[in-house]
């Protein structure tokens, strides 16, 4: 098993916070497995732990944001990767974000993207859930700042 976390740890990937709005809070964790899936019709995936709250929410709400982070978002990824945290809300005081029109889930200022999705098909996986969404609105594009992503077990710029 080591050998193989190894050897994943080897590819990049752009490190996203995923949200979602339940009754009683706001819900988000960082997941470093988001992706395109198709162009026609727009399709994206994410990759959730079973043990995660987060997968038990997204199989109770179909609608959900996805902010993927720019390389001065370290702080965001890491406070929304900690075990135990707080609400959505609380972990972004201070923080620029709002709300997405669609999906009613937060979503993160600064990046160099977020959507709204809409999730069309669950796909269990091992230890993880394949969320396939269909993608709502582009929130904003901001091709001038670079991706944080996580290389080898940390976080990393991009330059």
């Amino acid at each position: 098993m080591s050998e193989f976390i190894e050897a994943m740890a080897q590819v990049p990937t752009a490190v996203t916070v995923i949200t979602v709005k339940d009754e009683r809070d706001d819900v988000g964790t960082t997941v470093a497995t988001f992706t395109s899936v198709s162009l026609d019709p727009r399709l994206v995936m994410v990759s959730m732990e079973n043990t995660r709250y987060l997968n038990e929410l997204l199989l109770r709400h179909d609608r959900w944001a996805a902010s993927v982070l720019s390389t001065g978002q370290k702080t965001i990824a890491s406070r929304f990767a900690t075990a135990g945290r707080p609400g959505a809300r609380l972990l972004l005081a201070g923080t620029p974000h709002h709300r997405g029109e669609l999906s009613g889930a937060l979503v993160v200022d600064g990046g160099v993207t977020a959507l709204e999705a809409e999730t069309v098909q669950v796909v269990p996986a091992g230890d993880h859930t394949l969320f396939v969404a269909r993608v709502l609105a582009v929130d904003y594009v901001d091709s001038a700042l670079l991706p944080l992503v996580r290389f080898r077990g940390r976080y990393r710029p991009t330059a």
